[in-house]
């Protein structure tokens, strides 16, 4: 992934901003905002890290579940007629949609 960051199983943006001369980022592919920057690589990397940590102890202190990146599931909205060409296409092989589309999507990234 570029311009993005990893810690702990969150991923980081990392921007530029020439008017203030920093650079910024926030965590990404979760509903919280955490936002961070540094003036250079290395502080980046550590407000980054930091702001991690610091969520992870807020939501421990709180005894909330800390939100996850990619937790397995998700929407996809693929019209009436392609949902159920795949239902159908699923059940005359023996297995159920999830097991298609995940199939399909491993197949599809390990062409790429």
């Amino acid at each position: 992934m570029n311009d993005m960051m990893q810690y702990k199983d969150y991923f980081g943006s990392i921007h530029y901003s020439d008017e203030d001369k920093i650079l910024y980022g926030q965590v990404e592919y979760i509903r919280s905002l955490i936002s961070f920057e540094g003036e250079d690589v290395a502080s980046l990397r550590a407000s980054f890290e930091e702001a991690i940590d610091d969520y992870l102890t807020l939501c421990e202190e709180k005894g909330i579940e800390p939100e996850k990146p990619f937790k397995g599931s998700f929407n996809v909205r693929v019209g009436s007629q392609l949902h159920r060409q795949a239902v159908l296409f699923a059940q005359q092989r023996g297995v159920n949609l999830n097991k298609l589309v995940t199939d399909a999507l491993e197949r599809y990234i390990m062409s790429g």
